[in-house]
């Protein structure tokens, strides 16, 4: 026999209306009661019945997520912080890809309306967000991660990109190094912008005149730092120090630099936005900008169901994490 509400109520010594308001995340619950009565849901193993609560509450209790891609790792480490905090609100995802497509991007977000989710959590495919009004003006709360747009105001959670660049760069300048190369994605794209303003900044403050030649940008994708770290290492005067503002453009520079080392004119170290499972063991790279990818998506789920609730802030908030640098030897 199927455990129900009132099984619930009388396990936790409460009525069945406080059941209900646990399950629906009722703030006048009390901490202790609301651990009491989940203990309970958890060991007689009570399902709450999503299509009733859906009829009584007009929400279908579900958030969509929509990214670039399913096979980055960053974005998933995202998804997974929005998905830990939306459960404990009982809420769930679903996850989209927009395959870095504008147009893409405005179908998934149509399809999950369609599905009656109760609001988006979005990483932009570009820097353009036009499109994102019409779901605005139709109800639909939008939260942005990692990226902000054009033409589209909203929440958004994003990192420190300047500063984190900005440590990164002034740390190798301490240590020495003046001739520090640039490897970065499309400037269109929030991060890639503010990442290469981080790297300007550092070097203006310092009085170093940026070097045009040794400053590439790609696409954030591997084979694409592939390509440019050769472009640098063709040079009659390769940098020995390059700065790269992703993770995936880092692995794409290494895999260069492992294939080709015997013809590598200079030792090469490098300084990487991102801190990702594998960074450490690449090689080669000592200096590292990590990001609270986990946080980032737990503070993104706050922020949509702040919205959903209508308990928003009357402006768009864009709270700006810190980075933190990761230095594991002198270079």
């Amino acid at each position: 026999m199927a455990v129900t509400v009132k099984d619930v109520a009388k396990a936790a010594g409460v009525s069945t209306a406080t059941v209900s308001r646990v399950i629906n995340d009722d703030p006048r619950i009390s901490e202790k009661t609301r651990k009491r009565v989940l203990e309970c849901i958890e060991k007689l193993g009570y399902r709450v019945n999503n299509i009733a609560r859906s009829l009584k509450t007009s929400k279908s209790y579900t958030v969509g997520f929509v990214s670039p891609e399913l096979t980055n790792d960053f974005f998933m480490g995202i998804a997974k912080g929005v998905e830990t905090e939306l459960r404990k609100h009982g809420y769930n995802i679903i996850v989209c890809n927009s395959n870095e497509n504008v147009d893409e991007e405005r179908d998934r977000i149509k399809l999950l309306c369609e599905k009656c989710v109760d609001g988006i959590i979005l990483i932009p495919s570009s820097g353009k967000g036009s499109h994102l009004n019409e779901f605005k003006d139709a109800g639909i709360p939008i939260v942005l991660v990692d990226r902000l747009v054009s033409e589209f105001e909203t929440d958004a959670v994003l990192v420190d990109n300047i500063n984190g660049s900005y440590s990164a760069i002034e740390y190798l300048i301490n240590q020495g190094h003046r001739r520090i190369a640039f490897i970065g994605g499309n400037v269109e794209i929030t991060t890639a912008f503010e990442r290469y303003e981080g790297y300007l900044r550092a070097l203006r403050d310092y009085r170093i005149q940026p070097e045009k030649e040794i400053i590439k940008f790609g696409d954030f994708h591997v084979d694409s730092g592939y390509d440019l770290m050769k472009e640098l290492m063709e040079m009659n005067n390769p940098p020995q120090h390059v700065f790269i503002s992703n993770y995936f453009m880092h692995v794409g520079a290494i895999k260069y630099l492992l294939e080709n080392k015997e013809s590598i004119k200079v030792q090469v170290s490098i300084a990487g936005f991102d801190d990702m499972e594998l960074s450490s063991i690449l090689g080669l790279c000592n200096v590292r900008v990590a990001q609270p990818i986990v946080k980032i998506g737990r503070r993104a789920a706050q922020l949509i169901l702040s919205k959903i609730n209508h308990e928003e802030a009357e402006f768009p908030q864009i709270l700006r994490l810190k980075t933190e640098l990761k230095i594991e030897s002198k270079v």
